[in-house]
């Protein structure tokens, strides 16, 4: 029995074979559901990626088996062209669907290895990303080099074209290359990460990090607009880095009256003492109060400390909380702070521009 001599024995043939295919994907589902279950008892960053990246690539890959066969063989009973196609198909796409799967498979670690659910110590978020950009670019990039061999062309050829055009894309497109190295040098000497509080001092540049591009960074200032700069900015200018302080300082001037002078040095002792008791203040670092300054107008003590947190919104509660003190301590020693006030003197009038009869004018008050 041949296959062009019974059509009806050919397309049964074709049947069973999509038939076992739309099976074997169908136990590929229940199958990969159950190792899901099973990846769900286990805190481990891999296996949980590899279950989630095995479907849809894996059934996929069942039908384009299946269907590539089926196809072959209603070539080899057809004779049609067309079915000539179908193992070229089924080898670019087994490929292709590789491809795919590396892909799903190094997004998921890479979001696994952010996530602390299943790492006791979470990585660098800005780490993973570069990584995971490097991985995912080098899957496809080998890929295609891999399907391009395939179809006969020549990989040294291309080589040799992609260096002869690197130069004039080089010299094309400096700036891009220079933010993409911009990108580099962040992922490699990480002034910031993703949800650092930045800014610097040489630019108007001031926000949360969001996002690192290989030619782009993402900042979201504090009126919630996004900030766009590129990469090579961050290789000529200063960033600073406040989200990485150890501590917050306080650094404020108190003045007094000129008339509460013998009471500097008790304000500056009990002020002094305040600091030292204070639970928010870090007395491990550097804590100074000290009457330093004759002013113009007052006399001038300042303290000089710092908080233990670094959170903006509890620092500013706890330097009120500070100064408040300071004030009662002020005000307990029967002291004012003092404000800007000035003295005038006035000189003795001449004679002849006194009033007649006052106190100043010759005679007056005689009897």
């Amino acid at each position: 029995m041949t296959w062009v001599g019974d059509n009806r024995f050919w397309i049964v043939v074709i049947f069973t074979i999509i038939l076992l295919t739309a099976l074997g994907a169908w136990l590929f589902g229940r199958f990969t559901r159950r190792l899901e279950v099973r990846a769900k008892r286990t805190v481990n960053a891999w296996d949980d990626a590899l279950v989630k990246a095995l479907n849809p690539p894996g059934a996929v890959l069942i039908w384009l088996f299946g269907l590539t066969i089926a196809a072959g063989r209603a070539g080899k009973a057809t004779g049609a062209e067309i079915f000539s196609v179908a193992a070229t198909v089924r080898e670019i796409g087994l490929i292709l669907v590789i491809t795919w799967f590396a892909l799903r498979f190094a997004r998921s670690v890479e979001h696994n290895l952010r996530d602390p659910r299943y790492m006791a110590k979470p990585m660098d978020a800005t780490t993973v990303r570069a990584l995971g950009k490097l991985v995912r670019a080098s899957i496809v990039i080998t890929s295609a080099m891999v399907v391009m061999q395939f179809l006969g062309y020549s990989i040294s050829g291309v080589l040799a074209f992609g260096g002869i055009g690197g130069l004039a894309v080089g010299f094309a497109a400096k700036d891009l290359l220079a933010n993409f190295f911009g990108g580099l040098m962040v992922y490699l000497d990480r002034p910031f990460k993703v949800g650092d509080w930045v800014r610097s001092p040489d630019k108007e540049i001031e926000g949360t990090v969001e996002d690192i591009g290989w030619r782009l960074t993402r900042i979201r200032t504090f009126d919630k607009r996004p900030l766009y700069i590129p990469n090579a900015v961050f290789n000529q200018i200063s960033v600073e880095n406040p989200s990485r302080m150890h501590n917050r300082r306080i650094f404020e001037t108190v003045g007094i009256r000129y008339e509460d002078a013998p009471l500097m040095a008790g304000i500056v002792a009990d002020v002094k003492s305040m600091l030292q008791e204070h639970p928010e203040i870090d007395n491990n670092q550097t804590l100074i109060v000290n009457f330093n300054t004759f002013a113009p107008s007052s006399l001038d003590f300042f303290i000089y400390t710092f908080t233990k947190t670094t959170e903006w919104v509890r620092y500013h509660e706890i330097k009120q909380d500070v100064l408040l003190k300071i004030l009662e301590i002020v005000e307990k020693h029967g002291a004012s702070c003092a404000f800007p006030t000035s003295t005038l003197h006035v000189a003795e009038l001449p004679a002849e521009l006194r009033a007649p009869g006052s106190l100043e004018a010759p005679g007056a008050g005689r009897g």
